[in-house]
């Protein structure tokens, strides 16, 4: 009996050492046929800073650089750039190997902290709003001034004086913090058409205040006849308006985005036309440009996404 129990242990000794052996020759043959497995597990791991107003834009951004995170297997996190939080304060000490950032604070406290970056050699690609500096970072974004002077374009189509009101939004900071750019584009555009001042206002992160704006303009007398929006929420805020004051016809909106119920205000005639820019595209060539600038030190100085415009003979 005992000479049978002998024989079973070592039986089963030969057997579990033939397993192990045959485990061993599985993943070297693995390691052989994949020989870039080892390069893919060494991932780059970015931080990607926006602003707390997570409005349909920075999901966009987001998408984009997740799209391009998952192509260059890439890890990605998201962080705010709120001066209260300190989040981007303490990039440098993370050990964070790039930072994607829309900086949306006062230039001199987002220079101080981007230049904290480049102190510690940590790459940094800029979204949507650029930092003057005497070495420029990457930026990936559209222009300010060729927006404006797109929306003046539109304008000068529509009527042949035109009398105009520009708002501006928290929920679009990015175009509020260059605002300047943007009336002057307007302005350039428009020449002798213009017939009064441009009239410029700001709505909040709250979604009725473009609907106010509409209704503190036209409830008395008001000779504004084009009224420009930079967010898509406040483009329709302020159709639904002008529908519930029947001033459509008198009074022209050109609206911001590509959402769907502002696509088909345009086919309706509410909203004259609508500037579009692609946020998605800007978060999926920061990352890329992000990852060039990481891996080889060179990228492009700026990547200009594009700025497109939406009427009725364009749906």
């Amino acid at each position: 009996m005992k000479m049978f129990f002998r024989i079973g242990i070592i039986c089963f000794g030969v057997l579990s050492v033939a397993a192990f052996l045959v485990s061993l020759f599985l993943i070297q043959d693995m390691r052989i046929q994949n020989p870039e497995d080892d390069a893919l597990s060494l991932q780059y791991h970015v931080a990607l800073y926006l602003p707390d107003n997570q409005n349909s834009f920075f999901a966009d951004v987001i998408r984009g650089a997740e799209r391009a995170a998952a192509e260059l297997n890439v890890s990605i996190s998201l962080h705010s750039i709120d001066p209260a939080k300190n989040e981007l304060e303490m990039a440098s000490y993370t050990g964070i190997d790039g930072a994607l950032v829309c900086p949306y604070l006062d230039d001199a406290l987002a220079r101080r902290q981007l230049e904290k970056l480049n102190a510690e050699q940590i790459p940094v690609v800029l979204i949507n709003h650029n930092v003057v500096n005497e070495q420029p970072w990457p930026f990936i974004g559209t222009n300010n001034f060729d927006i404006g002077r797109r929306m003046g374009i539109i304008a000068r189509n529509i009527n042949d004086e035109i009398r105009p009101v520009l708002v501006f939004s928290d929920k679009s900071p990015g175009i509020y913090s260059e605002r300047e750019l943007v009336e002057m584009g307007f302005t350039a555009s428009l020449g002798t058409v213009l017939a009064s001042p441009i009239m410029t206002m700001k709505t909040t992160l709250n979604p009725l205040d473009a609907e106010e704006i509409i209704h503190g303009l036209f409830r008395s007398a008001s000779r504004i006849n084009t009224v420009i929006f930079t967010d898509s929420s406040d483009t329709i805020a302020a159709a639904h308006a002008l529908i519930n004051m029947n001033l459509v016809g008198q009074v022209q909106i050109i609206g911001f985005g590509n959402d769907p119920v502002i696509l088909e205000n345009i086919r309706k005639g509410i909203i004259a036309a609508s500037i579009v820019i692609n946020p998605e595209r800007m978060g999926y060539e920061a990352l890329r440009s992000l990852i060039s600038l990481r891996s080889s030190g060179y990228t492009s100085a700026s990547i200009d996404t594009g700025i497109t415009i939406i009427d009725r003979n364009r749906l």
